[in-house]
Formats: C-alpha cells, structure tokens, sequence
C-alpha cells in the first residue's frame, strides 16, 4: 500500500530540508554556543549574592529566556556575566532568527539551481515558441524527445528491477 501524496510531499520536504540548507549545522551550532554562554554565565554567578542564577540549569534557563525576546529573564549581578549575556542576546538571536532565515531561502531558491529546472524550463519556453519552429527545429526537437522517452523507459525498468516482488507462501 503506497503512502498518501501528502506524506510522501512532507518526508521530501522535511529531506530537503536537512540535506540542502544549513538548518542542522544552525541547530547545532546555536546549541553548541548556547551551552557554551550558559557554562560561562553560571561561572559568572555562581559566587554572587542576590543572584538568580544558582545553578547550570538555571543558566540554561536563563540563556533560552533572554535570547527568545521572551523578556522573562532576571538580570545576571555580575559586570562578567552581563558581558557574558548581552553577547549571547545579540549572537543567539543572531543565529536562531538567521536560521530561519537561510533555511526558508535556501529551500525556495533550490529548486531555481536544480538543472532538472532548468531543463524542464527551456522545453516549457520551447514548446511556447512551437509555431515559429521551422521543419529542421521540430526534427530536432523530435529526436530529443524520442531521447527523453527512451530515458524514462530505462529509468522505470531500472525501478521495476530494484522493486521487491511479494514472495509466494508455501
């Protein structure tokens, strides 16, 4: 039983989107930096009275709520760890923003760059241009055609064979 279009048209997207934009290297280097931040903000504090941040994980806290916009975040008490925060504010914005960013444009001009595009794109603009072919230009454009086919036919007995056939039970 084939899945729905809907499925397939999702795991392609969802494979798009992890193979051909920088969405994983994004996340891991935003998680990366954001452990970092949160490592040198608790080291920061971890001596200062009155402050909130009494432990890593309230660092972590604390990084997620800052950078987010979320305006939740109590202020660190120490000079070192505003320094540390006011500059993982800017960088984490910076990329978590950024990596939506460069992903969503990433995605919409891939298909601009594919050459199966640009192909399908030329016989389009061609097969506008019909009537002013001359006899030599739509032998040619025969002979490519008849070219194509003979490729897909190949491709899907190439399928057919690589397609497992259902086993008989004994």
């Amino acid at each position: 039983m084939r899945k729905p279009i809907a499925h397939r048209r999702f795991k392609r997207f969802a494979k798009d989107i992890l193979v051909h934009t920088p969405f994983i290297n994004m996340i891991i280097l935003l998680l990366g930096l954001w452990l970092c931040f949160s490592a040198g903000l608790y080291w920061s504090e971890r001596s200062v009275q009155g402050t909130a941040i009494k432990s890593y994980g309230n660092a972590l806290y604390w990084g997620i709520a800052a950078f987010s916009t979320a305006g939740i975040a109590d202020t660190p008490k120490s000079g070192l760890a505003q320094l540390f925060g006011g500059i993982w504010i800017v960088v984490g914005s910076t990329l978590f923003f950024g990596t939506i960013v460069a992903t969503v444009t990433t995605y919409f001009m891939r298909p601009l760059q594919r050459p199966g595009k640009r192909i399908i794109d030329t016989i389009e603009y061609n097969l506008e241009q019909l009537n002013e072919l001359d006899v030599e230009e739509l032998e040619l454009l025969k002979e490519t055609i008849d070219t194509l086919i003979i490729h897909v036919e190949k491709l899907k007995g190439r399928q057919t064979l690589k397609t497992p056939r259902p086993r008989k039970s004994l």
